[in-house]
């Protein structure tokens, strides 16, 4: 049923998951700014363009509302790396400025903010173990030593997020292909000297 009318102060009414995912993304801005301890519902409300009453209806909490935050933007990185496969490993880059581009506050909190927040240090750290876990097993085939091979997974994962909020912070939209292009042959320069490295040193070893 469409709820496309106009309320009495001629506020739009939107369906409910519509008006959640507005208050979300309005959420993502303001709790980067003030942090969860420095942001208020009304504050959200104020962002949204709705009421306080609104934001209780959909989010009983904000410990709930931070939360739906950061899995928005979890759920599209797994939704995107499940629809890759395992066996596709080039395009990261671009897979994951395309999320950032969807969520660019959300990805910031995630990636930056959340692990200092003592109510969602748990969920922070969940993810970037998985996504640790993930870069692994691409880097296992390359490198055996699995000390260095950890090492260079949470490397390369840092570099890939943190570089993208960085190009959020400071980048053009409109030169987008060529960040992701130097992003990933940066990333792939440097996993390829690690492996010529990693290799050397077994050489030595062994003889």
């Amino acid at each position: 049923m469409s709820m496309d009318v106009t309320g009495d102060a001629g506020r739009r009414r939107l369906p409910r998951a519509e008006r959640r995912d507005q208050i979300v993304l309005a959420a993502a801005g303001v709790f980067v700014q003030g942090g969860f301890d420095g942001t208020s519902m009304d504050d959200v409300a104020k962002a949204a363009g709705v009421t306080r009453l609104i934001v209780y209806r959909i989010f009983e909490t904000k410990e709930a509302l931070y939360r739906a935050v950061l899995e928005s933007v979890i759920s599209d990185v797994v939704a995107e790396f499940e629809r890759r496969g395992p066996d596709e490993r080039s395009g990261v880059a671009s897979l994951l400025l395309g999320i950032a581009r969807r969520h660019p506050d959300g990805f910031r909190l995630l990636w930056r903010q959340a692990a200092h927040e003592q109510e969602f240090v748990e969920l922070a750290t969940a993810f970037r173990a998985s996504v640790n876990a993930y870069a692994d097993t691409l880097l296992e085939p390359l490198i055996a030593d699995e000390v260095l091979r950890h090492w260079a997974a949470e490397s390369v994962v840092a570099h890939f997020y943190e570089s993208i909020c960085l190009w959020l912070d400071h980048g053009d939209v409109a030169r987008d292909a060529s960040f992701v292009e130097l992003l990933a042959n940066g990333n792939r320069a440097m996993i390829e000297q690690w492996v010529r490295t990693a290799a050397e040193r077994t050489e030595d070893s062994d003889g």
